[in-house]
């Protein structure tokens, strides 16, 4: 497994902030849970970690951080 946080360097929407917005893991198979530390919290799975990246990267304005 592998964890890390989505740090989001500009806020588009207004509603994450910025900084360490989101925490999640990689497990082996290679699917993701991301959980969200915003006041509206929600945890959501994806296929990969490209997909997170894809969804939520923002064209680089929210990068992962690998811990």
């Amino acid at each position: 497994m592998k964890i890390f946080y989505l740090k989001r360097i500009q806020d588009e929407t207004g509603i994450s902030g910025t900084g360490k917005v989101a925490e999640g893991v990689i497990f082996s198979n290679r699917k993701v849970v991301l959980t969200w530390l915003t006041n509206v919290t929600s945890i959501a799975m994806y296929e990969s970690i490209g997909d997170v990246e894809y969804i939520h990267g923002h064209k680089g304005k929210t990068v992962i951080i690998y811990e």
